[in-house]
């Protein structure tokens, strides 16, 4: 019986910072601990979703592909989905929606996932082109990413919120990502103007933090002197 109340995390977002972007984690093993997620591949390769156990990618030429068992991840999210479903939006600007999850949840200080399901306008999302050892920092290679637009979608956000103690760790606050319903337009999710939809919550009250213990690169960094937050949030936003 799969347990829909954990969140499973493989590495941090803290560790791309300086630029350790070697694939840790098989696709096979984050499916193992989830049939929905978000993550990104080895040397930041393309943007990840993952819905109803299908692992989309979102490559650096705005493609989408379907990726194997075999593909490396650096770091990823992943759960089993048992959304209830909040409340349902009509024409709702973005900020507004942000602010009445907040209500409708009040789960500021634990993990959870909001799915929403609708019609987005002026949606813009990005994906990073995959880069190759020796890799670059997060802030450099974050600058060779490609940005997408649509005027009107169709499709499936879906967004991880992590409270504000855990930033650095993953982002305080949401990570979105986003996949069409036409599975021809997605990534990583830097605004929308509004949207007209359902939008469905899941809580967790544990976090299963997974580390890259047999990469040796990450095992002896020393992050005393990374920018670690400063660094996340301008490759976030």
């Amino acid at each position: 019986m799969t347990n829909t109340n954990v969140l499973y995390q493989h590495g941090t977002l803290a560790l791309l910072v300086p630029g350790l972007l070697d694939g840790t984690l098989p696709m096979k093993e984050l499916l193992a601990h989830g049939d929905t997620g978000i993550g990104t591949g080895e040397g930041l390769d393309g943007e990840l979703i993952i819905l109803d156990g299908v692992p989309y990618q979102v490559d650096g030429k705005g493609n989408v592909n379907i990726v194997k068992d075999s593909f490396m991840l650096p770091f990823a999210n992943s759960h089993f989905a048992s959304y209830q479903e909040l409340v349902d939006v009509n024409d709702i600007k973005r900020n507004n929606l942000q602010k009445l999850i907040d209500e409708k949840t009040a789960s500021a200080n634990t993990f959870y996932s909001v799915i929403i399901k609708g019609t987005f306008k002026n949606m813009k999302t990005r994906a990073v082109q995959k880069s190759t050892k020796p890799y670059d920092t997060l802030a450099i290679t974050a600058e060779k990413q490609s940005i997408f637009d649509r005027e009107t979608v169709d499709g499936t956000l879906l967004s991880y919120y992590s409270p504000q103690i855990f930033d650095g760790a993953a982002v305080g606050g949401f990570h979105s990502h986003f996949m069409s319903d036409s599975h021809d337009f997605g990534g990583h999710i830097l605004e929308f103007t509004s949207v007209s939809g359902t939008v469905s919550f899941q809580q967790f009250d544990s976090l299963e933090q997974h580390l890259p213990t047999h990469s040796e690169s990450y095992m002896k960094h020393d992050f005393s002197n990374e920018d670690i937050l400063g660094a996340i949030h301008d490759a976030e936003s």
